[in-house]
């Protein structure tokens, strides 16, 4: 595959999958969901490969989620809501080597999530998270609810996705959703060193590690899978439309005159 959207490279043992869109934050498209993917299994089955970062552009943004620019009631890819995000997900987990979070910014929304289910998470202290879903008409009612409560807990994930407020990298820590927070200019020498300690460890361990951690919580992806079904026909409501002509048009949304 011809990559557009992301860089990947590999160097003594890591592999680094990039997000490349820092004009957009490194918002996701169909695309750059597919270029994942793709990248992911690139990576997760080469044996010359022990860890994989995945990282975004720039100093702004490790990854703000959908791109809103490309969602008009689906987003411009394939499945149930026009991006391969379950598929995105679920690679994440799959892959038999741990996977990585470099946030050097805003985790926000699907980026969040995707900081979430990358086995580590190490964040600079300029770092950001938080979701907006219910902000800009949408949800990830699956990994991103369900599993989020099982890494900061139930009162915390519904804090997180009711009032949909920002975090910062120090509260990030406190309440579980990143291993680490270094000063911004240590961000890649500390990510560095994590590799480091990881490749000198069992690969087939750490396999099967990985693999009996996620057993506890695949449940959550038939939670997904139900939950998508059901966003795809959220999308489709004026309810959910107004939040990403709001979104678009930079004012606050009105909701609740299209609640039926």
């Amino acid at each position: 595959m011809h990559y557009e959207d992301i860089l990947f490279a590999v160097s003594d043992g890591v592999a680094t999958i990039t997000i490349n869109r820092p004009q957009v934050m490194n918002a996701f498209r169909g695309r750059t969901c597919e270029e994942l993917i793709h990248a992911f299994n690139r990576a997760g089955w080469d044996k010359a490969v022990g860890v994989i970062v995945l990282a975004g552009s720039g100093d702004k943004a490790f990854c703000t989620g959908g791109d809103q620019s490309a969602h008009a009631g689906q987003y411009d890819g394939r499945g149930l809501i026009g991006l391969p995000i379950e598929e995105l997900q679920s690679i994440i987990r799959e892959v038999p080597k741990p996977v990585i979070a470099r946030v050097q910014g805003y985790a926000i929304g699907g980026g969040n999530v995707l900081a979430t289910l990358c086995d580590l998470t190490i964040a600079s202290e300029r770092a950001q998270f938080g979701q907006v879903g219910p902000k800009v008409g949408s949800v990830d009612p699956g990994f991103g609810t369900a599993y989020l409560a099982r890494v900061v807990g139930e009162k915390k994930a519904r804090e997180i996705w009711y009032l949909c407020r920002r975090y910062s990298a120090a509260e990030a820590l406190a309440m579980g959703l990143v291993n680490a927070v270094v000063p911004h200019d240590q961000l890649d020498a500390e990510v560095a060193r994590w590799c480091a300690e990881i490749l000198e460890r069992s690969p087939t361990a750490i396999a099967i590690a990985k693999r009996s951690f996620n057993a506890d919580s695949d449940s959550i992806r038939g939670i997904s899978g139900m939950g998508m079904q059901a966003l795809s026909l959220y999308y489709a409501s004026e309810e959910s439309r107004e939040g990403v002509r709001a979104f678009n048009e930079k004012r606050k949304p009105e909701f609740r005159k299209f609640q039926k």
